[in-house]
């Protein structure tokens, strides 16, 4: 069954029998100002009325209970299960499931959110990936936590990328890029631009797809929103320093 939500939000172009899921835009919600319209994260300045309306909307239109994360820019995974609290908020940056009614959720605003699907409906996984957490091994923790759950492969999974900052926007350090083995003095960095003095342009869908390929993943579709560059679809901290989030979930269908 095929979840209901506004129009404008996304679906991974997946064949995933038995799996939910979506991903959130601005639309469809009921925030004003800078929070315009579906911000589901409450604590940022936004009503809290209009976020507990965005959240009733979304759990609405996904019939499960997504389950939010106090994100932490980790690898760590947590496990979910139908009759949880959902309002746990649990510390980690990505989720694992194998109970229908409960939803892995993420929420992103230029970070990027990868779902993931077991073969045959036996789990699903979100991961939060900014680069410190992409860099940390996050999506490689959550991929084998997945497996271990669902008793599948690697290569049996399906993952999706959503949208997030892209590659003309994201300027990094040389910090960044010593986080992923890279090493400045190269001039062939496929994943790093340079762009002034001391600075790269970094391609975050592209390391992400980079490391789930080295994982063993071989069905990988999406990744080709730019948040920063879409203001009136994408929420972007980058850009707006002041604004919402958007949210990626996948769950289990009854």
């Amino acid at each position: 069954m095929a979840a209901a939500g506004h129009p404008d939000w996304l679906r991974p172009d997946w064949q995933a029998r038995g799996v939910g899921a979506l991903m959130t835009t601005r639309a469809g919600g009921v925030s004003r100002s800078a929070f315009e319209s579906m911000n589901v994260r409450d604590g940022l300045g936004d009503e809290p009325q209009a976020v507990a309306h965005n959240q009733a909307l979304l759990a609405e239109a996904i019939g499960a209970s997504p389950v939010y994360l106090n994100q932490v820019h980790g690898r760590h995974v947590v496990r979910l299960h139908a009759g949880g609290d959902p309002t746990a908020r649990p510390e980690a940056d990505a989720s694992v499931t194998t109970d229908p009614g409960v939803a892995c959720a993420v929420q992103v605003a230029d970070c990027l959110p990868v779902l993931f699907a077991a073969p045959r409906g036996t789990g699903v996984a979100a991961a939060h990936a900014g680069w410190r957490g992409l860099s940390l091994g996050v999506l490689d923790a959550t991929l084998a936590a997945l497996c271990d759950a669902a008793a599948c492969t690697p290569a049996q999974v399906q993952a999706w990328l959503g949208p997030c900052i892209g590659p003309r926007h994201f300027e990094v350090g040389a910090d960044v890029l010593a986080a992923f083995g890279a090493d400045p003095a190269r001039a062939d960095l496929p994943r790093f631009r340079p762009h002034v003095p001391g600075k790269w342009m970094a391609d975050l869908a592209g390391l992400a797809r980079e490391r789930l390929q080295d994982a063993g993943v071989q069905h990988i579709s999406g990744g080709a929103w730019c948040t920063v560059e879409d203001a009136s679809r994408f929420f972007s901290f980058r850009r707006d320093r002041v604004t919402g989030r958007m949210v990626g979930a996948v769950w289990l269908e009854r």
